[in-house]
């Protein structure tokens, strides 16, 4: 954990100074760790978010380059970085904004194979994953080493968003909620498209889902979607329940 000093009380002054947080919480946040997987438009608001509120340590994984495409949404990228890779700018841009943090990059594709050592060190998986293939295979490994899963999807001007706590006997999974794998092609935002707002505000529900889950505070979000729409302001909670036969029982 990084050392307390008065540069540290004063970066994190803010959320010390919550009832929910004080420095009991700001210490288990400086001592957690979060795997995020994916550098777009969920990872990008998700990386930037943790790293300011002082997570210990954060690893990436992603295999992309930056396109143009992407700067609608993406918002640590900018026109410069195009062709770069995204872990390598996100690296460097989260090192400026937090130096405290640990940040911990794997330029590859996370698959059966690599999965189990990328993840096991982590406390906090975080999907922000662009295909339910990778999503499901994060739902099973975060099962079978009882993580914490949140997962989340956005498509247009709709997202989604899952949290899990496999530690628990009784959560259900995401599985349990879509009892079929859906197409790919729903979250296909050079098919469908993606507004950016829609992005960030879905990435920084994320954030905000694994910081109240470090700090033990709030109403969590297990077994549970929470569904919105940013062009309408529609947002709802829908509870679902852990099913039989399922790869969580």
């Amino acid at each position: 954990m990084s050392k307390i000093n008065q540069s540290y009380l004063e970066r994190y002054s803010r959320q010390i100074v919550l009832k929910n947080i004080g420095m009991d919480g700001q210490k288990r946040i400086t001592s957690s760790k979060v795997f995020i997987v994916g550098a777009g438009g969920l990872g990008c608001p998700i990386a930037d978010l943790l790293c300011r509120a002082g997570v210990g340590e954060i690893g990436i994984i992603d295999y992309d380059k930056i396109s143009l495409s992407n700067l609608n949404r993406q918002t640590l990228f900018n026109n410069s970085d195009i062709e770069k890779y995204k872990v390598d700018v996100l690296k460097k841009r989260l090192k400026k904004i937090n130096p405290l943090v640990k940040i911990f990059t794997y330029k590859k594709k996370i698959n059966k194979r690599n999965i189990t050592n990328l993840i096991k060190r982590y406390d906090f998986i975080v999907d922000a994953s662009d295909n339910f293939d990778t999503k499901f295979l994060l739902n099973a490994k975060s099962i079978e080493l009882k993580k914490k899963l949140i997962v989340g999807a956005i498509s247009r001007f709709d997202g989604h968003i899952f949290a899990f706590d496999f530690k628990k006997i009784k959560s259900a999974c995401l599985k349990c909620f879509y009892q079929e794998k859906p197409s790919n092609e729903i979250l296909n935002c050079d098919q469908e498209g993606i507004l950016g707002t829609t992005a960030s505000v879905v990435g920084s529900l994320q954030a905000n889902e694994v910081l109240k889950s470090i700090v033990g505070s709030g109403k969590p979000l297990e077994n549970s979607i929470l569904i919105l729409n940013t062009l309408n302001l529609k947002l709802r909670i829908v509870k679902f329940k852990k099913i039989k036969k399922c790869i969580c029982e």
